[in-house]
């Protein structure tokens, strides 16, 4: 099981970190999570004031990136996915 999986088995538990909710932070925004990762994400952006200032600064970011390349505010589902893999991967 890798590190991502790990995290994801930890938010079925209910064990959410910030780390936990920034690994899956954009599936969380995504909404690809199950309906109990969503809600455990959301129990602790309840609790954590740092990972309510992490997810709006994330949004702002997600905003600013796709202002500058000219996208609409939605874009499109297909590349995000891979992309954040391929970060997450690089972090490892």
């Amino acid at each position: 099981m890798n590190v991502v999986d790990t995290i994801r088995s930890r938010l079925d538990e209910g064990d959410v970190t910030c780390e936990a909710l920034i690994t899956c932070l954009f599936e969380y925004l995504s909404s690809e999570l199950t309906p109990e990762r969503e809600r455990a994400i959301e129990e602790h952006l309840a609790e954590c004031p740092s990972c309510v200032a992490y997810l709006k600064s994330y949004k702002r970011a997600m905003a600013l990136g796709r202002a500058a390349l000219g996208e609409p505010a939605e874009r499109p589902a297909e590349l995000a996915p891979e992309l954040v893999r391929a970060i997450l991967e690089s972090r490892r």
